[in-house]
């Protein structure tokens, strides 16, 4: 079983990744692909919220 800190560790990778390539997906207009993964970029701030990590730097999207 994985312990709060690699939770939070793949939590922060995986918000980072996600950004980048909803950013990417909305530069090239490909908005299903952006509203998809949108869902799971809220899903990543609750778990990061709820483990009392501040995010507000990491978020590039901002919505």
């Amino acid at each position: 079983m994985p312990s709060q800190a690699d939770i939070i560790r793949d939590s922060v990778v995986e918000f980072s990744r996600l950004q980048d390539w909803m950013l990417s997906s909305k530069e090239h207009n490909d908005m299903d692909t952006y509203n998809m993964m949108y869902k799971r970029y809220l899903e990543l701030k609750v778990i990061l919220s709820a483990s009392s990590v501040n995010f507000t730097k990491l978020d590039k999207i901002n919505e």
